[in-house]
């Protein structure tokens, strides 16, 4: 007797074993007299096996996210899925139509969580993907990019404490893992009440794409999807990147207002007392040095040559071997833009 998969209900829609089906789920009706809904792909596998979302896009400007799921839903190797994979690419509709963060109130849909359906679209929305999304799945992958003018190094956070989540996060096959606190009303903090192992990944900045991020990306969800069993093992095992455990991370601050010229670069190590910038006023009277407060690596950056006082510049991640992770990140780098074909995270070579 053939072993089958269960049938998957969404959206009062039913996805039986071996069917392919896109849903778009209602969230609330607009001013304008239209509906706003959040669009999903659900893959069902003939075979059972775990049910993993994917999302993107919980902040509107968030665009990495988003190629990776159009890339993952592109593989041919999803018609030999076990499980169910459930792909939403843009969870936050009305942020991504106004490239914003936020939603039309100032809210954010990552502290909203797990929402209302008698409240603002925030709280629907967060209430649709909880009860629709994260209600049915056994695993799930959350893809951020980050904040305007600011750059994530590729990284995975979770909770790490958790082996299974640990066993996932180092899959993943990034080089720096980040056990992030659960944050009240956040998508991860609300599966991890529900006994959901998920994953932050984040990569680049907010409205770019970033190519060595998004091919990182992709190969991530795949690796994941392949040891719960929902894809065939590769052909070839690829060389795998010993990620690094960051002990701690901390924001450097801006300590004045002006014009910054930035020193080190996004990934760089950097020993405590390292130069990495120099702040400036307009008519070059006064300048002031920010240097680093540890050793460590530089997990994200500012991209704004201008800055207020107390604006976030740099994030540095310290680890047990600062050197061992200079390495992870430098060998990472190569394989990554050099498969992709890039000079750089987002400008193609000549």
């Amino acid at each position: 007797m053939t072993v089958t998969n269960d049938p998957v209900v969404i959206g009062g829609i039913t996805v039986r074993p071996g069917e392919r089906v896109s849903v778009s789920l209602p969230v609330a009706n607009l001013y304008t007299a239209s509906a706003l809904t959040m669009p999903v792909e659900i893959i069902n596998g003939r075979k059972p096996g775990p049910v993993m979302f994917v999302c993107a896009a919980i902040h509107g400007d968030e665009l990495n996210g988003v190629e990776i799921v159009r890339r993952l839903l592109r593989q041919k190797s999803l018609t030999r899925l076990r499980g169910c994979l459930i792909a939403v690419p843009i969870v936050n509709v009305h942020g991504f139509l106004d490239q914003s963060r936020y939603l039309p109130d100032r809210r954010d849909l990552n502290r909203s969580f797990p929402g209302s359906a008698e409240g603002s679209v925030a709280g629907r929305l967060a209430h649709v993907f909880s009860r629709e999304i994260i209600a049915q799945s056994d695993y799930g992958i959350d893809l951020h990019t980050g904040a305007l003018h600011r750059a994530n190094l590729p990284q995975i956070r979770g909770n790490l404490s958790d082996p299974h989540t640990l066993a996932l996060a180092r899959e993943f096959d990034v080089p720096v893992l980040i056990d992030a606190k659960l944050r009240d009303g956040s998508l991860r903090g609300y599966a991890a009440e529900k006994g959901i192992p998920t994953l932050l990944y984040e990569t680049g900045e907010a409205l770019r794409f970033d190519q060595v991020g998004i091919r990182a990306g992709l190969r991530g969800v795949i690796r994941v999807m392949r040891k719960l069993g929902m894809l065939p093992a590769a052909r070839r095992e690829s060389r795998r990147i010993e990620a690094q455990v960051a002990t701690a991370t901390g924001w450097v601050r801006a300590p004045q207002s002006g014009i910054v010229r930035h020193q080190i670069k996004l990934g760089e190590r950097v020993a405590r007392d390292t130069l990495l910038c120099r702040i400036g006023d307009p008519c070059g009277e006064a300048e002031t040095e920010v240097h680093a407060p540890f050793a460590g690596i530089v997990i994200g950056q500012s991209r704004l040559p201008l800055t207020h006082e107390g604006d976030a510049l740099y994030h540095i991640a310290r680890f047990d071997s600062v050197a061992l992770a200079a390495g992870t990140v430098e060998d990472f780098r190569t394989e990554h833009e050099d498969a992709a074909g890039y000079g750089s995270a987002n400008q193609p070579t000549n």
